[in-house]
């Protein structure tokens, strides 16, 4: 397995480190719908308190309606590690499910239903390619001290990689807080894997002037002068879903509902920030709503399946797509259909682990570390 050249880690690429997992026997792919929903419910019946089962914002509804808690990938992995449970059944993707192992009890076992279930964003930034660009940008920035910040959405070795070099985790809830703890100790942010939210961060924080992007696809398109100037060093990263919004998409809606609102993800474009009413995590886009008035007609510019959900949860607001029939999916958590649901879950309760999660010690450690410095924040 490679080293990392600047922390004392053996990784790889997120394509190879879990290619041990398994693949969805041909047995469970055509379920219907009513079998699949009474073999769930006989399994969790049969395992009771030894299993929760944590399903995003993200998921399709055949997947929450299953799940005991509900929400984004740090809050999930908060109620694993509060949860009695002897397995940590993931409904999310890889990064998300490496969270919950890092936070919970080394007795608990995580476990991924879908071996595909591989956020596109979290691979944009992997561990050994930042490692290998330090170097380059370190010397770019002219001796400066760099305190990189890695978004929750990262794997587990790039957040040991950023407690190495001193850094920190954010949620989208904290970035502006991660910012300001970095500055405190040092001259200058990395901030990975996603430009928008590190870029809208930077605009609240009045520095979005003071930025500069980091290219790690072109080497030559690498902008060592501009980090050299620069305070904030955004590398080139970006969330498939949240990037397709436009400024265009707002001013459709408005002019289709005057009086309705906009609420968007903070990954969104920052046009696309500037143009809507709200901008928010996804508990903020829920909480939204739900305190949102009988009537009111609110635009959701994030994962298509959220919106769904808030469309059910709270039929007496006009809930809508931003992008109307052009909103995406998430490609890496469509992966995790029921039918893998009903595969992992009938094999815990035959006595049998299917694609176990598990961070090595020392990258949980270091891991760990960095999100104790967020908690410090």
């Amino acid at each position: 397995m490679p080293e990392m050249d600047t922390v004392d880690l053996e990784t790889d690429l997120s394509l190879f480190k879990y290619d041990d997992l398994e693949q969805l026997p041909p047995a469970y792919r055509d379920l219907d719908e009513s079998d699949r929903t009474r073999r769930i419910e006989a399994a969790r019946a049969e395992l009771g308190e030894e299993v929760v089962v944590l399903g995003h914002n993200y998921q399709r509804r055949e997947i929450v309606e299953h799940a005991d808690f509900i929400g984004d990938s740090y809050q999930l992995s908060k109620r694993a590690a509060e949860a009695d449970a002897d397995y940590v059944v993931f409904c999310g993707v890889t990064f998300m499910a490496e969270s919950a192992d890092i936070i919970t009890d080394d007795d608990q076992t995580v476990v991924l239903p879908s071996m595909e279930a591989s956020c596109p964003m979290a691979g944009m930034a992997e561990a050994l390619q930042v490692d290998a660009a330090w170097a380059e940008l370190t010397a770019a920035a002219d001796d400066a001290d760099v305190v990189p910040i890695t978004y929750m959405n990262s794997y587990a070795d790039l957040k040991a990689f950023c407690a190495e070099q001193g850094g920190l985790v954010c949620t989208s809830s904290n970035a502006h807080e991660a910012f300001e703890y970095a500055f405190e100790r040092g001259d200058k942010v990395l901030f990975l894997p996603d430009k928008h939210l590190g870029y809208n961060t930077a605009h609240r924080l009045d520095m979005a002037g003071a930025t500069a992007e980091w290219d790690p696809w072109d080497s030559e398109a690498a902008d060592a002068e501009g980090v050299a100037d620069a305070d904030i060093v955004l590398w080139d990263g970006y969330c498939q879903v949240h990037e397709r919004f436009t400024e265009a998409h707002v001013e459709q809606f408005r002019e289709a509902h005057p009086d309705g609102n906009v609420i968007v993800h903070p990954e969104c474009r920052r046009e696309v920030v500037e143009a809507a009413d709200v901008a928010g995590s996804t508990s903020t886009i829920c909480e939204t709503v739900e305190e949102a008035d009988p009537g009111e007609t609110w635009a959701i510019g994030t994962e298509i399946h959220l919106t769904n959900h808030l469309q059910r949860w709270h039929p007496d607001v006009d809930v809508v797509p931003l992008c109307g029939g052009a909103c995406m999916d998430c490609n890496a958590m469509r992966q995790v259909d029921p039918n893998y649901l009903t595969w992992v879950l009938e094999a815990l309760a035959d006595g049998t682990e299917r694609n176990v999660v598990e961070v090595p010690p020392r990258e949980k450690e270091l891991a760990e570390l960095a999100l104790q410095r967020m908690l410090e924040v």
